[in-house]
């Protein structure tokens, strides 16, 4: 098929892209000269890593570039954070942390949590076991009432 406004040929794939995409650039193309990087890389960047058969829509590719940005503007704001004027590779490193390494800080989280778990079992056995052996209730109503008597015993003899 030929797009006579382009000026190209266009094969299967692109056909069906731009008939599933023709709904929303109108929307998108309004938005898109506030993107914080240029569109054609960004694209370029996630159909070199994504699978050959994939395609990609058009919000995506706006919504993509903008994420990328906010990532960008947060990672500048700790870096603002330093009383350095010149910014090293050290704290660098240390603001993108939570970006490059997030599958060890969740494997962490997780095993934080299993590790809450087994505190929650091992607090709730001890309870219970606390609950059989001193018999709690038990003691304390016994005591009651020797200390009732003891002090009955006390205010009669006076």
């Amino acid at each position: 098929m030929y797009d006579e406004e382009k000026n190209v040929e266009l094969n299967d794939n692109q056909e069906l892209d731009e008939e599933l995409n023709s709904g929303t650039d109108e929307e998108l193309n309004s938005g898109t000269e506030s993107l914080p990087f240029a569109k054609a890389e960004v694209v370029r960047l996630m159909k070199k890593n994504l699978d050959k058969d994939k395609m990609i829509r058009e919000r995506v590719k706006v919504e993509m570039n903008k994420f990328l940005g906010d990532v960008l503007r947060k990672v500048c704001k700790q870096l603002n954070k330093y009383p350095y004027t010149t910014i090293e590779y050290e704290m660098f490193k240390e603001s993108v942390y939570p970006y490059t390494n997030i599958e060890r800080i969740n494997q962490e989280k997780e095993r934080i949590l299993l590790h809450l778990d087994v505190i929650k079992t091992d607090c709730n056995a001890l309870s219970a076991d606390v609950i059989k052996t001193l018999k709690i209730k038990d003691t304390l109503e016994e005591e009651d009432e020797d200390f009732k008597t003891i002090g009955e015993t006390n205010e009669t003899e006076e």
